[in-house]
C-alpha cells in the first residue's frame, strides 16, 4: 500500500522564510536555506516551496552565518536543492512553460501553479505535455463565500468565477498530477483542516490530494489521514517552533498506526 506523506511548506517572501495568517499577515522567521536543511535532517518526505513575494527582490543575507545576499529566486532554489535529498515542489510566479523549465532546471522536482492555471486552464495541458503530469501540482486556494467554496487567485486577493467542484474537474481532466488544497479561512489559525473541503475534493477526483491550511497540533494531521482520503498532509507554521518537529510529528502519526514512512533522523 502506498505510503501517505507528511510535507512541510516553506513560504518565501522577499527572500525570507515567513509564517502566514489568513493570507494577510506575515512574520519573518528566518533563512529559507537553513530551514530546508533542518527539515531534511528531521526526515521530511517532501518539501513544498512557495514564493509569495510581490516583487522581484530577494535577500537571504545572514551576517552571523556568513550567507551572501541572494537576489534571484532561482539561485535560492539552487542553494536549497544542494542541502536536501527530498523531492522539492516549487511554486510562485510560474506564468509560462519557460518559468516552469527554469525551476526544474535548478533543482525542483515538481512545479506548483495557481493563478496562471485559473486564468488559462489549458496551461495545465501544456505543462503536462511538456514535462509530464508527475511534475505538475495545481495549488487551489479556497475560501467560503456566501456559503459556497470559491476558488481564489493572486494570493487570495481575487475571486475567480469557479466554484470548487467545477474547477477540480477541470484540473484533473487537463492532466494535473496532484492537487494542493489550501483553506484560506483556516490559514495560520491552528484550528485544524477543513475536513469537509478535503472530502469534497477527494470524492471528486482520482489524482493525489495534498491537504493544507489550519494545522495547530499533531492531532490535526491524524484527523485528516483518518477522516479523509488525502494522500498527503502539509503545513507551514507548526514546524518552526519545535526542534525536530517533522520527526516528532511523524513519530506521533506512526504510533497512531497511520500508513506513513517510519520516522528517522538523517545525517546530512
Amino acid at each position: 500500500m502506498k505510503k501517505r506523506r507528511l510535507i512541510p511548506v516553506i513560504l518565501l517572501k522577499n527572500g525570507y522564510l515567513v509564517q502566514s495568517k489568513s493570507f494577510q499577515f506575515y512574520q519573518n522567521i528566518g533563512n529559507p536555506v537553513q530551514a530546508v536543511k533542518r527539515l531534511s535532517q528531521w526526515g521530511s518526505d517532501e518539501l513544498i516551496y512557495l514564493d509569495i513575494s510581490r516583487g522581484d527582490k530577494y535577500d537571504i543575507k545572514r551576517d552571523d552565518l556568513n550567507y551572501k545576499n541572494t537576489p534571484i529566486f532561482l539561485d535560492i532554489i539552487k542553494k536549497v536543492s544542494k542541502v536536501t535529498f527530498m523531492p522539492i515542489t516549487v511554486g510562485g510566479k510560474i506564468k509560462n512553460l519557460l518559468d516552469a523549465e527554469k525551476r526544474l532546471a535548478v533543482g525542483a522536482d515538481k512545479i506548483s501553479v495557481n493563478s496562471a492555471a485559473i486564468e488559462n486552464p489549458d496551461f495545465i495541458i501544456n505543462l503536462a505535455k511538456e514535462f509530464g503530469s508527475q511534475c505538475v501540482v495545481i495549488s487551489v486556494d479556497v475560501k467560503i463565500i456566501d456559503n459556497k467554496y470559491k476558488i481564489l487567485s493572486h494570493g487570495g486577493t481575487k475571486i475567480s468565477n469557479y466554484e470548487l467542484e467545477e474547477y477540480i474537474n477541470i484540473v484533473e481532466k487537463n492532466g494535473a498530477g496532484e492537487i494542493l488544497v489550501n483553506s484560506i479561512d483556516r490559514d495560520g489559525l491552528g484550528i485544524g483542516y477543513d475536513l469537509n473541503l478535503l472530502n469534497m475534493v477527494t470524492d471528486r477526483c482520482k489524482i493525489p490530494v495534498i491537504a493544507c491550511g489550519g494545522v495547530g497540533k499533531w492531532q490535526h494531521f491524524s484527523d485528516a489521514l483518518s477522516k479523509t482520503k488525502v494522500d498527503a498532509v502539509s503545513a507551514a507554521n507548526i514546524f518552526w517552533y519545535t526542534d525536530q518537529s517533522i520527526y516528532l510529528s511523524k513519530k506521533y502519526l506512526y504510533e497512531q498506526k497511520h500508513n506513513i514512512r517510519k520516522p528517522d533522523l538523517i545525517e546530512i
